[in-house]
């Protein structure tokens, strides 16, 4: 079993900058390809950015291409998200996810998720 905790949600106005931690713990958890994902209010989860387990690939979605950034601190067990020039559609329910397999877009491809982290962004 892995356990991912995100942390690093809030309220920022357009035009901002927000860091999202997910530190995982558990049996072989820094053996696991990392995704994030979003989900706003009335919509489907999507697929945000993703970095492979030995942070040679990442992976962004189109909408977010040039402002966010995804690492990985093998050492500390932590992936972030790095999100720059924040629009307002960004608003979402920001969440961490790991899978064994393949960094891909499909929620269904991951085998663990974090709680969540708000992140608010006002125009």
């Amino acid at each position: 079993q892995v356990q991912l905790v995100e942390s690093g949600g809030g309220l920022v106005q357009a035009g901002g900058s927000l860091r999202l931690s997910c530190v995982g713990s558990g049996r072989g958890s820094t053996n696991y390809h990392m995704g994030w994902f979003r989900q706003a209010p009335g919509k489907e989860r999507e697929f945000v950015a993703a970095i492979t387990r030995n942070e040679m690939t990442t992976r962004y979605a189109d909408s977010v291409k040039g402002r966010f950034s995804v690492s990985k601190d093998n050492a500390k067990n932590t992936v972030y998200l790095q999100m720059n020039s924040l629009k307002p559609e960004d608003t979402a329910v920001y969440y961490c996810a790991a899978t064994t397999r393949i960094i891909t877009i499909a929620t269904t491809m991951y085998d663990y998720w974090g709680q969540g982290t708000q992140v608010t962004v006002s125009s």
